[in-house]
Formats: structure tokens, sequence, C-alpha cells
């Protein structure tokens, strides 16, 4: 015959087990609904400075300078103010990729060099999975609404300054 603690056990290890799969289901669909949710960086109290031949046009940026935060860039984001724009910084300069994957706006991607000079625009269509990699090497990219770049007056060869662009270049 099986004691009283035997059965007391087995509700308790029951118990348990339904705690764990809870847990995971939980984890597991918070994961799934943060995969799908818009990341929002806070915007830097500097702007950046387009230096055009019609004169300096500033733009707030949120800064992506960590590997997560470059990952996602402006996926799922529906809408962003036409002065805005988010600001990829990478740790070297070299030929940089990006993708539209789970980005339903349409953007200019500005590739920088490390001395903040704009080595080439691309246009970044909503959703599509092909690579955006101009043969350039960059250490920035800046992510703005499409046609902003053209609006501003921003061309290749234009510099652009800011905080995090100028500590790159005094090194």
């Amino acid at each position: 015959m099986l004691s009283v603690p035997f059965f007391r056990s087995c509700w308790f290890l029951r118990l348990r087990s339904l705690g764990l799969v809870a847990s995971f289901l939980f984890f597991a669909v918070a994961g799934v609904w943060a995969q799908g949710s818009v990341m929002r960086l806070p915007v830097d109290p500097e702007p950046l400075v387009a230096v055009t031949a019609t004169g300096e046009k500033n733009v707030d940026i949120e800064i992506a300078d960590e590997p997560q935060e470059r990952q996602r860039g402006l996926m799922f984001r529906q809408s962003m103010p036409e002065d805005r724009g988010m600001l990829f910084v990478f740790p070297a300069e070299r030929r940089q990729g990006f993708w539209m994957q789970n980005t339903p706006l349409a953007l200019d991607l500005l590739f920088i060099g490390a001395d903040g000079t704009v080595r080439a625009i691309a246009p970044g269509t909503p959703f599509s999975t092909a690579s955006i990699s101009p043969d350039v090497e960059s250490q920035f990219v800046l992510e703005l609404l499409a046609g902003t770049a053209q609006k501003m007056g921003i061309e290749v060869g234009n510099r652009l300054r800011h905080p995090r662009i100028a500590t790159v270049d005094a090194q």
C-alpha cells in the first residue's frame, strides 16, 4: 500500500510540473510579443547636424549603439516625425548591410564614414529582405523617412556632425 506522503509528493510534483510549463509558456509568449513590439530609444539631447549646400539642417536622433538595438532598429515602427532619424553606431568602419524585414516605413539609409562624410544614400523598401549594402565602408548609418535626405538637401559628400561622430573622428 502507498502511504499518504507518497500521494502528497505526487501532487506536489504535478503542481510543480504545471508551474514549470506555465512559466515556459509565459516567457515564450512574452518573447514573441517583444519581437513584434516597437523599440523606442530616447531622443539624444544633441541633434545631428547635416552641413548641406543650402545650410545646416538639424535632425533629432535616436542612437542604436548596442548590438540588440542595431538589430531591431526601426522594425515595426508605423510612423516617425520627418525631423527624426535613427543613427546606428558600429564599433569599426566596414561595409555595412541592412534589410527592411518587419519595417513598414520606407526609408533613406545614409552610410557615413568615421569622419562624418556621407558616402552613400540608399532607399529602403518596406518589408524587403533584400540586402542594402552599398560598396562603401561606413561606421555610421542614419535612417530617415524616405525622401527626407532629398528634402533637406543631404547628398553624398556632405558632412554630418554629432558628438558621437566627433568622438570617433578624434581617435
